[in-house]
């Protein structure tokens, strides 16, 4: 890890909010900003990257920093899709998944990046705390929708981050709006700036919302991320490239403030 500067998580206090979409292509931005970026399959129990990212090669590898990352549209990623068996359900204990964080971490190769992404599972579990106590982490996005019921999960992940001194640099309101692709009108199908008052409420940056286009997903599912793929409307393009300059904004300004606290230790856990 000695190469890596930042380290983003990016959470959601549920799942089905698009959190994995918001994390491949927010790497995605950053890299084609001329960025060198890592992307960490963090969710051990259901990792999507493999299938998002439309590869499924297995590490190559001799020893502890010496575990290869698997390149896909020029970020380096690794992922316990890589590992296991896609039919074979992933049963371990809290403690195995802190060893698995670990390795990934430090017994990963990732080289010089200017970023690694980390795409958490949804909810507050195991794997936050375990990365907050391996990694230093320059900060948190946090992905929801518009709907209120989003909104309540969203505090509870803000308050895990706060809880582990792990600043939340971001909230991102996903699905914020559809575009009529005849006439242009937007259609506000969840709802109207609930996540943008919400982060406002909590001093936390609103680094803005990704519409709702069925490119989206179905790119996704296909292995071709919108940012990667050219078919992509511009609209949605330009979406997730602004979350990428929010994000380099917010993250520069709180280096500039000086450095991090140190690495939180966490009852019960060895480093």
């Amino acid at each position: 890890m000695a190469g890596v500067r930042r380290v983003i998580a990016v959470g959601a206090g549920k799942g089905g909010v698009g959190k994995s979409t918001v994390a491949v292509n927010l790497a995605l931005a950053l890299k084609q900003g001329g960025a060198r970026v890592g992307l960490l399959d963090g969710d051990v129990y259901g990792p999507s990257i493999p299938t998002m990212l439309g590869t499924h090669e297995r590490p190559s590898g001799t020893g502890p920093n010496h575990i290869h990352p698997i390149e896909a549209y020029g970020l380096s990623l690794m992922s316990m899709g890589f590992l296991l068996d896609p039919e074979k359900p992933m049963v371990v204990r809290g403690p195995i998944v802190h060893t698995v964080i670990r390795q990934f971490l430090g017994d990963v190769a990732w080289g010089d990046l200017d970023w690694l992404i980390v795409d958490l599972p949804p909810g507050t579990g195991d794997v936050a705390l375990s990365l907050a106590q391996s990694a230093q982490v320059s900060g948190a996005v946090v992905v929801s929708t518009p709907q209120d019921v989003a909104l309540v999960d969203v505090h509870r992940a803000v308050s895990m981050f706060r809880t582990l001194k792990v600043p939340v640099v971001g909230l991102v309101e996903n699905m914020s709006w559809y575009e009529c692709p005849s006439c242009g009108n937007r259609d506000e199908v969840f709802g109207h700036g609930g996540a943008e008052t919400w982060a406002e409420t909590q001093h936390i940056p609103f680094l803005g919302g990704v519409p709702l286009h069925a490119s989206v997903a179905v790119g996704g599912d296909a292995g071709r991320p919108a940012l990667a793929d050219p078919a992509t409307p511009d609209h949605v393009r330009q979406a997730f490239l602004a979350l990428a300059d929010r994000l380099r904004s917010t993250v520069g300004e709180l280096e500039a403030q000086g450095p991090m606290p140190p690495l939180i230790q966490i009852e019960g856990l060895k480093r």
